[in-house]
């Protein structure tokens, strides 16, 4: 039987985990996990973590991190029970070389022992937040994946990670503005306040209607194009960095966490 995404909504996220790692679920998760934090993904090489995690301090609008894993084990036993990463987010991308070559619904043939996973905050957990301040998203009413764009804002490059910086962008209502800018900002390990909003082309963005990630969205009169730091970040960076094999989340499809989302700074704790 088909999944009804209005049910998914309400699941927990270790009944919604579970479905995932059953292969039930591969779609996207926004609007999912009501009150925890949804992560980015990013598996390395060990040989090339320290760089990455360093990568991630200097740039802590696209990267916040979230959690690591230690190194050839696939639990994150700081983000959950028993969250396994090689089966538990709905679709992964891979790349070869610094090239996208697939996606996939699992990696358990891929996962090596020398492998390390990153989970890095995602702004899906602001939107719950948003939700409940009256504020209403139109890829979330629409069952569609957030416009991601690569931008012109340049990323602080360690070892052989750097690149442009992701920005997923949101249609608001210019009188709800000042509301999103401060529910947003309380939410560091979500990206926290936007980057940018107004004309897209201040940074780099030439068609606002043609995402390089996710699903194109309306900008209906009265409403402001809001730009945040996205998760997707490190995949431009992983690109660059040209490593025979890495692995991502693929963008819009989510690890959710059994972290909740409470503003400010959330304590991470071993499950």
């Amino acid at each position: 039987m088909p999944l009804d995404y209005e049910t998914l909504k309400h699941l927990s996220p270790e009944e919604l985990r579970r479905l995932i790692r059953a292969g039930r679920y591969t779609g996207h998760t926004a609007g999912l996990g009501d009150g925890v934090l949804q992560a980015n993904l990013a598996i390395l090489p060990a040989s090339v973590a320290l760089d990455f995690m360093r990568f991630c301090q200097r740039n802590p609008k696209p990267c916040p991190l979230a959690g690591v894993s230690e190194t050839g084990d696939p639990f994150m036993r700081t983000m959950g029970a028993r969250i396994d990463i090689r089966t538990d987010v709905p679709a992964y991308n891979i790349y070869r070389d610094g090239a996208y070559s697939e996606s996939v619904t699992d990696i358990v043939d891929l996962w090596a022992q020398d492998m390390v996973a990153f989970a890095i905050g995602c702004s899906f957990t602001f939107e719950h937040a948003l939700a409940q301040v009256g504020v209403k998203l139109w890829h979330i009413e629409h069952n569609t994946t957030v416009p991601m764009f690569r931008s012109a804002i340049e990323t602080i490059p360690a070892g052989p990670f750097g690149g442009k910086m992701v920005v997923s962008m949101r249609n608001i209502p210019a009188a709800h503005l000042d509301l999103v800018i401060e529910t947003s900002r309380k939410f560091p390990l979500a990206h926290g306040a936007p980057v940018h909003w107004g004309d897209p082309a201040e940074i780099g963005i030439r068609d606002a209607n043609r995402p390089d990630w996710g699903d194109p969205a309306p900008c209906p009169e009265g409403h402001i194009p809001v730009f945040w730091a996205c998760g997707v970040t490190p995949q431009v960076a992983i690109e660059r960095a040209a490593l025979p094999l890495v692995i991502t989340h693929k963008p819009g499809h989510m690890l959710v966490t059994d972290i909740p989302e409470a503003a400010e700074n959330p304590v991470l704790q071993p499950s």
